[in-house]
């Protein structure tokens, strides 16, 4: 079993910003010990003790340089805390996306999953008495703000979401020379990000109709009779667009706290974030019967 000592880095978050797409290309480096579920530790699962912890890395950690990604530590007020009490020298790599377009994607995992409703006003205006966590995990400078009170600053890496569609190699390449490796491994193909919204899944009612169920099922997830049964079942997900109204919205909520952000982390955030901008044409705006199409994001 590793030690904290062993433990080099963590990708904090965001949420729904392509650290999956960051943490399968690492994993293609034999270099590199990550384990594959993300472990909310210091988040989530903190009283399960650090040797239930420790034991999830593979054992050859002692060896390579090793991580593990937990999306949660980014918005959890206890997470910095916790990690700077374990691992004081550890290096952070908190990958960031448009808040806007973040709190969307999120809206549209969580409806997927059967988790909230149709509405999205309801989840995603700001003006809502009731904010959601859909909303405050894009309250960068607010959530990276106890970990820049902790670590220094070399420790932390900021990057951005939007590089990976303009430039993945050199995105990836910067995340390695900051966990002390080559800038590009021989040979690696980089991994696609997983554009899940466009993936037919079973849609929300049914998976709620088969929730009590899913442990009972779960062993049987990999025989090819359920995965027969999931294709047919499944079928593209149609979801509700954000209108143009709530973007210019969430633009107003998002931005004093990115301002805080640049002047955090001494690092523009994309120019684009901010802007107000109409709805894509793709979404129809059809009643809540009859949820409309949206692009993956």
């Amino acid at each position: 079993m590793i030690d904290f000592a062993d433990i080099d880095f963590l990708i904090i978050g965001a949420t729904k910003s392509a650290t999956t797409w960051l943490q399968r290309c690492l994993q293609a480096d034999p270099a590199i010990a990550m384990p594959d579920p993300e472990l909310h530790y210091f988040s989530r699962a903190f009283d399960r003790g650090d040797q239930w912890y420790l034991g999830q890395f593979p054992a050859e950690g002692r060896d390579r340089v090793t991580g593990e990604k937990s999306n949660s530590y980014l918005e959890s007020p206890s997470a910095a805390l916790r990690i700077h009490a374990r691992l004081p020298d550890v290096k952070l790599v908190a990958q960031l996306r448009n808040p806007i377009e973040r709190a969307y994607s999120d809206y549209c995992m969580m409806y997927r999953r059967g988790e909230i409703g149709r509405d999205v006003a309801r989840y995603l205006d700001p003006r809502n008495e009731s904010r959601t966590r859909l909303l405050s995990a894009g309250l960068y400078y607010q959530n990276l703000k106890p970990f820049y009170d902790r670590f220094p600053m070399e420790n932390i890496l900021v990057t951005f979401y939007d590089s990976i569609g303009e430039e993945p190699h050199r995105h990836l390449g910067t995340v390695r020379r900051f966990l002390g490796l080559p800038a590009q491994l021989p040979g690696q193909t980089l991994q696609q990000k997983h554009k899940d919204k466009t993936i037919p899944t079973l849609g929300p009612r049914m998976r709620r109709f088969f929730r009590p169920v899913k442990p009972l099922v779960a062993p049987l997830r990999q025989t090819s009779a359920f995965r027969q049964l999931h294709r047919t079942l499944a079928s593209e997900i149609r979801y509700s667009a954000m209108t143009d109204d709530i973007r210019r919205r969430l633009a107003d909520y998002y931005a004093e706290d990115l301002d805080q952000l640049s002047a955090l982390t001494g690092t523009d955030v994309p120019s684009s974030w901010l802007r107000s901008f109409a709805v894509d044409a793709r979404y129809d705006r059809t009643p809540p019967d009859r949820p409309s199409v949206s692009p993956a994001t």
